[in-house]
């Protein structure tokens, strides 16, 4: 793991259910963030902010089942089966009160699960967030086509249409991605997830059941899902900042680590 180590950030197994989660643990006091990726994504993604938040809070990371180093039954991935495997996951490892950081498909299960009004979530933030955008765009497409045909070329391609303008992408990204998405079953959950998705009806309307303090970030030159959807997020849930991210596309926690565990912490401490 490219983790500092000085953080003491180590990686952990359990098992939720009949499935054996991975993920990442470690930091400090102040209370818990618990970070969850994106389609097709793993812990690592959240690699550039864990040490940064880390100084402050303890952060927990997991694999979603069906991607990363997690467990990948066979079953349908849908929305209601990610939040619930949220807070069943932190039932077994203990957390009784947490904040959730979500990005693009991890937001809008941070959002499925703020909508319970679980009393376990005390603020979420909501990363370019998936749950309005209806149909494709071509970052999405070039997305899918690197997760079902995991090359050098074709994943480098896909990250650099998700990063904006001039972003270089590691080759430690593109390499992590490939041999995520080369995993056993690891395709299946991800078209799976893509057929509930399509079957999932904007979340627009029940997004004023959110009651708690919310944090939605977005990348000004997202081409992944569009920053004009942060309007509909933004105004849809009542308790709700905007930050809008000047230099970056769907991924402004890799983009801007520092910036972004900035905005972050200062919306925490509030």
């Amino acid at each position: 793991m490219n983790l500092r180590t000085n953080y003491l950030i180590s990686e952990q197994y359990v098992k939720v259910g009949e499935n054996k989660i991975r993920y990442l643990d470690g930091g400090g006091s102040n209370g818990h963030i618990v970070l969850i990726h994106g389609l097709g994504g793993f812990a690592e993604r959240w690699s550039g902010v864990i040490p940064l938040l880390s100084k402050k809070y303890h952060v927990i990371v997991p694999d979603l089942p069906g991607y990363g180093y997690s467990d990948k039954p066979s079953t349908d991935y849908t929305l209601e089966f990610f939040s619930k495997f949220i807070f069943d996951f932190l039932d077994s490892i203990g957390i009784r009160k947490t904040n959730m950081v979500g990005t693009s498909l991890g937001g809008q299960i941070v959002a499925e699960c703020a909508i319970t009004q679980n009393k376990m979530i005390e603020k979420i933030v909501l990363v370019s967030p998936a749950g309005i955008m209806r149909g494709s765009t071509p970052t999405l497409d070039a997305y899918s086509m690197a997760a079902l045909y995991p090359s050098y070329d074709t994943v480098k391609t896909a990250y650099e249409m998700m990063a904006g303008t001039n972003k270089k992408v590691s080759n430690d990204a593109i390499e992590d991605f490939i041999k995520r998405m080369t995993q056993p079953n690891a395709k299946m959950a991800f078209m799976s997830t893509i057929l509930a998705l399509k079957n999932t009806p904007p979340i627009t309307e029940r997004l004023s059941n959110i009651i708690v303090p919310t944090l939605l970030i977005w990348g000004k030159h997202d081409t992944m899902i569009p920053v004009k959807y942060s309007n509909d997020f933004g105004s849809s849930i009542k308790n709700c900042q905007i930050e809008i991210m000047e230099n970056c596309g769907h991924t402004p926690h890799i983009e801007e680590p520092t910036k972004f565990s900035q905005n972050v912490l200062n919306f925490l401490s509030q």
